[in-house]
């Protein structure tokens, strides 16, 4: 009975106590995937939930010189995303990158194409930009200008012509699927208002393909309609990189609504009508856009890239260059000096170590292998990350192509982490958009062999054996172990990659690196410690700076006991007890401000080594009960 209720005659008083409460479930946790890509913004985290929107966002399939590859970034996004739901991609870059840029020029009304240099036709001088649009991916794959491209390169553009006749800052008519253009498609002065399409690079002005389509945009800062605010003007940037502690610090006014590009400089023109309708200061209609089309410039890639065409535009060029597949190296891993270009990964790893920021449980890095300097420091930066948050794993990869087992297992034997696998050796699998075979690390295929433990049972089950790790995409292991050779990776702590007549390439072991005999050095049990934390650390969120009492106590093994239970049930643990009262809340952590809890678990252990005995009995004996 609440005691600020007075109750003086007699009589049947009700009161209600809403203990139903259920808290907030927990989000979708998934992988991050760190790795370079085609395209895309470099360095900054970012999520999507299907191979068609990474594709989208990053690009896949990619010439270098004669030849076309994907990077091990596409293909592991690719075999993540056919189970899993979201994905964080961090792009690596390397060296001065930068991103394209097009200024969209003010009042022509006829149709003229240029780039987005200013110096390419007199019409396009300082002072005569309406607003800069700028490219949201990273790199000089967005171009689609040169100063550079010669005539007798012309068989390149498609329809055999340059748009705009000149030689300076020529545009490639054709550009690339994976880059841009422009078009102001309308203008209407009496309103203040005109039309932008962002079109695919690769159309033509007789067949545009349109993959966006902004209309009655405004200059007018003060309008619904203006386009910083329609389209978006913000982007975010690393703060603090090399430092070892990095962090995203967000520039700009108005959240991006364009998948493509962002706004910038606009020349804005205020009130652009008055209260009857008419133009308020007549010079305001000189700054829109003229109807035009465009493309973009500027775009770099630093230490490692391609233009549209697949030509070189890095500042690396090694003998022999770029290496890919199962020809990578510590010191060309797919173009990249795994110790000269680290810095990329380390802010990478860095980032992710922010469980406030990015809600992840597991990190893959297909192409950082161990055996070298740059891969070894970069694996052991990623464990120590994992370590240091606590709900996350680490799938690492031990050699290069053709290592011996010897040189795995020494991998393995140099770590001591729950918080990471091993898996050998190399496999091989389709690249359906090439029409090849290509040899791709274990880590390509093994996020795909976590994400679908997880979607047909749980996190605590071993993502191994012929039922959850079978490699249905695996054309071939790189070598077929025996089962002596097994033995010897099992227990150095090195998952095995089996091969059996009849059912495939399968994973067979489900081990950490955790050098201690405990529950901790198989897979399934770090899992399911990092599933129950996440989940109880998430929904007990709700009961920081409530008051310290039996009440609250009693809120939280509501909380905590139904999921235990849950997870009970589903064969992830045998037994479990949670305590959170007086005898483990003294008055001096309540005098400290602390809640204090304890939750004992006893894992459900996997059967990895099942022992029949078969026994061969003499005629008439009698069987054993």
């Amino acid at each position: 009975m609440p005691s600020s209720e007075k109750i003086i005659s007699p009589g049947v008083f009700t009161n209600e106590i809403d203990q139903s409460h259920l808290p907030a479930a927990i989000g979708e946790i998934g992988a991050a995937l760190i790795g370079p890509t085609v395209k895309g913004p470099a360095g900054i985290p970012t999520v999507v939930n299907s191979y068609s929107e990474y594709q989208l966002a990053f690009g896949d399939t990619f010439r270098s010189g004669s030849n076309y590859y994907q990077y091990f970034t596409s293909h592991a996004a690719r075999e993540y995303l056919k189970h899993g739901s979201k994905l964080t991609v961090v792009r690596i870059m390397a060296g001065s990158y930068g991103k394209a840029t097009s200024n969209v020029q003010k009042g022509r009304a006829t149709n003229t194409t240029h780039t987005g240099s200013s110096t390419t036709q007199a019409l396009w001088t300082a002072g005569n930009t309406s607003f800069i649009l700028t490219a949201l991916a990273d790199g000089a794959i967005m171009n689609n200008t040169t100063g550079s491209l010669g005539w007798s390169q012309c068989s390149e553009v498609r329809e055999g012509a340059l748009e705009n006749g000149g030689t300076a800052g020529i545009l490639y008519k054709s550009g690339s699927k994976e880059n841009i253009r422009w078009e102001i498609s309308a203008q209407r002065p009496k309103k203040g208002t005109f039309s932008l399409l962002i079109r695919r690079g690769d159309d033509s002005n007789k067949r545009k393909t349109t993959l966006e389509n902004w209309n009655d945009l405004s200059l007018d800062p003060n309008s619904s309609n203006f386009i910083s605010k329609m389209i978006g003007d913000q982007y975010w940037s690393v703060s603090d990189k090399g430092s070892g502690d990095p962090y995203l610090q967000q520039i700009g006014d108005y959240p991006n609504k364009s998948r493509y590009v962002r706004v910038g400089s606009v020349v804005e023109t205020p009130d652009y009508l008055d209260e009857s309708g008419n133009i308020r200061i007549a010079a305001f209609s000189a700054s829109l856009p003229g109807i035009n089309s465009g493309s973009f410039t500027g775009g770099a890639d630093g230490t490692v890239g391609f233009d549209a065409f697949g030509r070189s535009t890095g500042t690396a060029n090694p003998a022999g260059g770029y290496l890919y597949y199962n020809a990578i190296s510590d010191t060309n891993a797919q173009g990249y000096n795994l110790t000269s270009d680290n810095a990329s990964w380390e802010d990478a790893i860095d980032l992710l170590g922010n469980a406030d920021e990015y809600d992840i449980n597991l990190v893959l890095m297909p192409g950082v292998t161990g055996g070298g300097t740059g891969g070894d420091s970069l694996i052991n930066r990623a464990l120590d990350m994992c370590e240091d948050r606590g709900d996350c794993f680490v799938i690492a990869d031990p050699t290069l192509y053709e290592a011996s087992i010897t040189a795995a297992t020494s991998e393995a034997e140099g770590r001591d982490s729950s918080y990471g696998a091993m898996y050998y050796p190399w496999i091989q699998i389709p690249d359906a958009d090439l029409g090849t075979n290509v040899w791709v690390p274990p880590s390509v295929v093994m996020g795909g062999v976590y994400a679908f433990n997880d979607k047909i049972a749980h996190p605590w089950f071993a993502p191994a054996g012929l039922n959850r790790g079978g490699l249905d995409m695996a054309i071939q292991a790189e070598r077929k172990l025996t089962h002596s050779n097994r033995d010897t990776l099992y227990d150095a702590s090195v998952n095995p990659i089996a091969t059996f007549p009849g059912q495939g390439v399968t994973v067979w072991g489900q081990k950490t690196l955790q050098k201690k005999s405990s529950a901790l050095d198989r897979i399934n049990v770090r899992r399911l410690l990092i599933k129950v934390k996440k989940f109880i650390a998430a929904s007990s969120r709700f009961l920081v700076f409530e008051q310290n009492t039996n009440a609250t106590r009693k809120r939280f093994l509501s909380i905590a006991n139904p999921f235990l239970e849950q997870v009970q049930s589903n064969s992830g643990l045998s037994s479990f007890r949670v305590v959170m009262d007086a005898t483990n809340n003294s008055p001096d952590l309540v005098d400290r401000n602390i809640l204090y809890g304890q939750i004992f678990l006893q894992p459900t252990r996997t059967a990895e080594f099942i022992v029949l005995d078969f026994t061969v009995q003499p005629t008439g004996a009698t069987f054993p009960e």
